[in-house]
Formats: C-alpha cells, sequence, structure tokens
C-alpha cells in the first residue's frame, strides 16, 4: 500500500494543478518550471540515490538539450517536437560519450570531472557568439503549435504545462521501469557496496556508465521543455550553479525516495518565486531551509517515511 500511495497522491495534484494554482497565488508557467526541473532532479537521482555517484555536471546536458532544441528550432524547422527530439539527443549523446570517461573515478574525484566537464560546455556557450549568442543567450525562437491528423494544439501555458505533464510522465516512468528491473536493482547493489558488487563478476563501470548516460539524456529532456518554457536560453542553463541546485533539490526532498526530489524541486522553485520578488538574497533562505532539513530529517521531507531496511 505504501509503494502505491505517492502515486495516488501526485498524479491527481499535478493533473489539477493549473486550476488550483491561481487560487493560491500561483499560475500554470510555476507549475510547469516545477516539473521541469523535478525531472532534472530526479534523472539525478537515478544517478546518486540509486546509482550512489554524485555528480556536480547534470547542468551540461540540461543546457545541452536547451540549446539543441533551440538550434533545431532556428536551423532545422520550426517544429516543436523536432526541436525537442533534437535537444534531448544531443545532451544524451554527450552523456554517453563522455560516460567512460568520468566513470572511471568514484566519490569526491566522479564529482570534480563532472563539473570540469560541464565548464566546459558552459564556456564554449559563452564564447560561441555565432551559434549560442555567447552570454546574451539564444534568441528568435518559441514553441509551435503541435500539428496532429485533423488537429492543431496551441501551447499556450495551460496546454504547455499538460505537453509537460505528458513529458514528465514519460520520463518517470522510464525510471520507475529500470529501478524495479534487474538493471536497477544492480544499480543499488554497486551504490550498497561495489567492491562486493565487484567480487560477483559486475562490471561496476560499464552498469554506472549507462546510468550515467540514461540520466544525462533524461536532464536533456528536461532541458528541451525548460528552453520551450522561456522561449529563450543563455550559458546558466550549462553553469555548475544550476547543478548545484538540482543536487539542493535532491538532498531536500530525499535521495533515496523516488517522489522526494519533485518535492525538493517544488519548494525550491516555489521559495524563489516568492522570495524573490522581495528580495535578490533569497538564495539564503534556501540555504536556511536546506540546513534545517539535513538537520533534522536527514534522509530528506520524503525519505525520513521510508521503511529501515531490516538487518542481515
Amino acid at each position: 500500500m505504501r509503494r502505491h500511495l505517492g502515486p495516488i497522491i501526485v498524479w491527481p495534484v499535478l493533473l489539477t494543478a493549473p486550476y488550483w494554482l491561481p487560487l493560491l497565488g500561483g499560475y500554470p508557467a510555476l507549475g510547469t518550471r516545477v516539473l521541469v526541473l523535478g525531472l532534472a532532479a530526479m534523472a539525478l537521482n537515478l544517478l546518486l540515490g540509486y546509482g550512489g555517484a554524485l555528480s556536480f555536471g547534470q547542468a551540461a546536458y540540461f543546457g545541452l538539450g536547451a540549446y539543441g532544441a533551440g538550434l533545431a528550432m532556428l536551423h532545422l524547422a520550426p517544429s516543436t517536437m523536432l526541436g525537442l527530439l533534437v535537444g534531448t539527443l544531443v545532451g544524451g549523446l554527450a552523456a554517453t560519450i563522455f560516460g567512460p570517461l568520468v566513470v572511471r573515478r568514484r566519490g569526491i574525484y566522479f564529482a570534480m570531472i563532472t563539473i570540469a566537464i560541464g565548464q566546459m560546455f558552459y564556456f564554449i556557450a559563452v564564447r560561441w557568439n555565432g551559434l549560442t549568442g555567447g552570454e546574451d543567450g539564444l534568441q528568435g525562437f518559441a514553441r509551435q503549435p503541435i500539428q496532429l491528423p485533423g488537429a492543431t494544439i496551441s501551447l499556450d501555458d495551460v496546454s504547455f504545462y499538460y505537453f509537460t505533464l505528458f513529458f514528465f510522465a514519460l520520463g518517470t516512468g522510464v525510471i520507475a521501469l529500470l529501478l524495479r528491473s534487474p538493471l536497477g536493482h544492480t544499480w543499488v547493489g554497486l551504490r550498497d557496496n561495489t567492491r562486493r558488487a565487484r567480487f560477483l563478476g559486475i562490471n561496476a563501470e560499464r552498469y554506472t556508465w549507462a546510468c550515467f548516460a540514461i540520466a544525462g539524456t533524461i536532464t536533456a529532456l528536461a532541458g528541451t521543455l525548460e528552453a520551450y518554457l522561456n522561449n529563450f536560453t543563455s550559458p546558466q542553463d550549462l553553469h555548475w550553479t544550476l547543478s548545484g541546485d538540482l543536487v539542493i533539490m535532491v538532498v531536500l526532498g530525499g535521495m533515496r525516495s523516488f517522489w522526494g526530489p519533485l518535492a525538493g524541486a517544488a519548494i525550491f522553485v516555489i521559495v524563489q518565486d516568492y522570495l524573490s520578488s522581495f528580495t535578490v538574497n533569497w538564495m539564503s533562505f534556501i540555504g536556511l531551509i536546506f540546513v534545517v532539513v539535513v538537520l533534522l530529517f536527514p534522509r530528506g521531507l520524503l525519505g525520513f517515511a521510508r521503511r529501515p531496511a531490516r538487518s542481515a
């Protein structure tokens, strides 16, 4: 019953969000941003919470997805679906290519390599003015209506929320299926005891590479949706500070909780949206919340509800 409690609560809330958010002073675009960052945080949690590998470079694949979607819209065809496909493939391919380099190390060395790769893409975006727009960002594209046989779907704020919700459901469904598969159980085994897994004949680097590539691809999907949400992207979508924000979201909600990163993203986005209208130092309040949660709920806001593991 506990396993099904999360979906029973989460999906009705998400499906009705555009209708109850305005009653609380919110708006559909705020809900969309929660979904986008929630999906990126859940992808990171696949790597961190279940794979046991801390990445501070997920913004690289988030930003590559955003730039890939924008550039496809500008230079290939003004098609929302084409841009989404290209952006996801660009970010996913980059994660797959750099994966073998990253997974050679664990712990702090793994984290440092991911930061270095992320910052490399950041500086490329800043310097390559002719392609990326440099520090001014990539502009001139906008999400287009979806053309279906006999129908056209206009992506206004509410429609785009449900468009994003569809891909959020697709991404979380893939994550859920993976975690229930033998592959997911192997990731958990590597997280809990890498040395024992190696003694059993498991190729730790190969399985971590798969986790890294899949997490990067889902993060790139979130990046494309972020680009369409703002009709704009900039080098900040590639910066390591965004990677740090995603780590904060995961830890706030609970690293080993499936829905925890979504809860952490909701807290982060809502606090940012509300407090940024009063002070430029809103991040200080995020830091305070983070410290309180770490001290009182070491497993995160949703992680504390998990059933303790039985001793062998």
